[in-house]
C-alpha cells in the first residue's frame, strides 16, 4: 500500500468572557482535551478518544469509555443527559468561546473543544448510532460474519469521518485516539499486531479468540488485496477512498 502522511489534532482556544451556553451553541461535537486532573476522572472514563455529540435535534451520541446514546437537554445551569435506558447523568456546564468545561460528579473539570455539528444527512454523521455499531461491545460469542460486519461498520466510520472534515473544511483531525486496529501514522499506515492492539478496542469483541479473527480477517484483506489510492492531493479524499475500498474488500470475502 502506497504510504500516507497522517494528521495530528490542532487544538484552537478562543478565550473571551465566560457564560452559560445557549442550547444552540450547545450543537457541536465536543472532542476531549485535557483536565484539570489529569488521570483522576474515573467517574466519567473520560480518554484521548472522548466525545460528546449533541444534536439539534436533542439527540446526543457519547464515548465515555463507553458508547453511550439518548436525549439531552439543557436545564438551567446544567447538561442533563438521558440515556437509553433511562439513566440520567447531570452535568454543570460552562462555555468559554469554543471550549466547553464540563464538572464531574467528583468535582473534576473537563475540557472540550466544539467542532462543527453539520451533517449532510443523518447518514453522514460520522458520530451517530448507526455508524458506531463497531464500539457496541458484544455480548456473546459473534460469527464470522457478524465480526466481518464489525469490521465494515468500522471502516465506515472512518470513511464518514473524513468526509465530515472535508465538508467542514477543517484543516486537520486526530486519527490516532479512536480505538482501531489501523494504524495512521507519520509516515505510514498499517495494520497494528495482534499484541499492539490498545485495550478499548479489545474490548469491543466477546473474547481474545473473536478479537483475533477481526485482525486475521483484515489482515488478509492487506496481504491480498491493493488499495488504489486517489491522485487527490486532498489527504482527506484519499482516506475516503481508501476505506470505501477496504469496506468493499471485506464485503467480498
Amino acid at each position: 500500500m502506497r504510504k500516507i502522511v497522517s494528521f495530528l489534532l490542532v487544538v484552537m482556544v478562543v478565550t473571551q468572557p465566560a457564560c452559560f451556553p445557549k442550547k444552540e451553541k450547545l450543537t457541536k461535537v465536543w472532542f476531549y482535551t485535557y483536565s484539570n486532573n489529569p488521570g483522576g476522572d474515573d467517574d466519567l472514563n473520560i480518554n484521548p478518544a472522548s466525545f460528546l455529540n449533541l444534536q439539534a435535534d436533542g439527540f446526543y451520541t457519547r464515548d465515555f469509555g463507553i458508547f453511550d446514546f439518548g436525549h439531552w437537554e439543557k436545564n438551567g445551569k446544567e447538561l442533563k443527559l438521558i440515556n437509553g435506558q433511562n439513566k440520567t447523568f447531570v452535568f454543570p456546564v460552562k462555555l468559554l468561546g469554543n471550549e466547553l468545561e464540563l464538572l464531574t460528579p467528583k468535582g473534576n473539570i473537563v475540557n472540550f473543544e466544539g467542532k462543527p455539528a453539520s451533517f449532510a444527512s443523518p447518514g453522514a454523521n460520522p458520530f451517530s448510532v448507526d455508524n458506531n455499531q463497531w464500539r457496541i461491545a458484544a455480548k456473546r460469542k459473534e460469527t464470522e460474519q457478524e465480526i466481518k460486519k464489525r469490521l465494515i461498520n468500522h471502516c465506515r466510520f472512518y470513511e464518514i469521518y473524513f468526509r465530515w472534515a472535508l465538508d467542514n473544511e477543517l484543516s486537520s483531525i486526530d486519527v490516532r485516539s479512536t480505538p482501531s486496529l489501523i494504524k495512521i501514522y507519520g509516515n505510514g499506515f498499517e495494520l497494528k499486531p495482534f499484541d499492539e492492539l490498545p485495550e478499548a478496542w479489545r474490548f469491543y469483541f466477546f473474547d481474545q479468540e473473536d478479537c483475533r479473527k477481526a485482525s486475521e480477517m483484515i489482515k488478509d484483506v492487506f496481504n491480498h488485496s491493493d488499495i488504489a489510492w486517489s491522485n487527490s492531493d486532498n489527504k482527506f479524499k484519499m482516506f475516503i477512498s481508501a476505506f470505501q475500498q477496504l469496506q468493499q474488500l471485506l464485503k467480498e470475502k
